[in-house]
């Protein structure tokens, strides 16, 4: 028959290995949702990005228009400067100054199509990775409030194992509960069976001593609890 205060203290356990366990996922919830929030934010610099890019070719662009209109205004100007002029050497030298300006208006606009196409292939990649993004984001979005959900439940669920930690604790002799209380602090779980003559603990073999102590203890409850002389588990014979 199981000594009635390692009943009592397995109930324990059980009820403090709930809390612990209830404990590690509320804490690991703000990290989750860190995470998470870190995707998220991931996701709209990406979406940043590739409206930054277009908006610069689209800049660009525009650069390009007013120095084309600035080449053509002053090809104009040499063009009518050329119909007055007398001299030939005149005539020639305004010639070579429309034709240099002429290519730079070619090469310029070159470069204006060039853009104008990478223009669009931004556009077209910016539209469908927009869509994937914001995609992700919801979802993210929607993992974060799952998250909060599962905290406030975690905690609801906490204080309810806590009650019911100290409803367990209640009967315990307060000299023992100082010995669980201590193993635990170092040791879970605390309280363990002997498998043969090994701890359930730290799987070493225990003493004669203890084992007898087990043995001569089971149906004492005011005994001295024994523990492991290994890991300092308190252990006990399931029969």
């Amino acid at each position: 028959m199981l000594n009635p205060v390692i009943a009592a203290l397995l109930i324990l356990q059980d009820r403090d290995l709930r809390r612990l366990g209830l404990e590690a996922q509320l804490k690991a919830v703000p990290v989750d949702i860190s995470r998470v929030e870190q995707k998220i934010a991931s996701e709209k610099a990406a979406i940043d990005l590739a409206r930054t890019e277009m908006r610069e070719l689209e800049a660009k662009k525009k650069v390009l228009e007013t120095e084309i209109g600035s080449a053509a205004d002053k090809m104009g100007r040499y063009k009518t400067q050329q119909l007055s002029v007398r001299k030939n050497d005149e005539y020639q030298a305004l010639g070579h100054e429309i034709a240099t300006i002429q290519s730079q208006i070619s090469e310029m606009e070159g470069q204006e199509l060039e853009i104008m196409y990478s223009i669009d292939e931004a556009k077209r990649k910016f539209v469908a990775a927009e869509s994937d993004l914001k995609t992700n984001i919801s979802g993210h979005e929607t993992r974060i409030r799952t998250l909060r959900e599962r905290d406030v439940s975690l905690a609801a669920e906490l204080g309810s194992v806590q009650a019911a930690l100290a409803l367990a604790r209640a009967p315990v002799d307060v000299l023992k509960l100082k010995l669980y209380d201590r193993i635990v602090a170092r040791n879970v779980p605390a309280v363990v069976s002997l498998n043969g003559d090994k701890c359930g603990g730290c799987h070493l073999k225990v003493s004669s001593e203890v084992d007898s102590a087990v043995r001569g203890k089971a149906n004492d409850p005011a005994g001295q609890l024994p523990t492991c002389d290994q890991c300092g588990r308190i252990v006990y014979r399931e029969s």
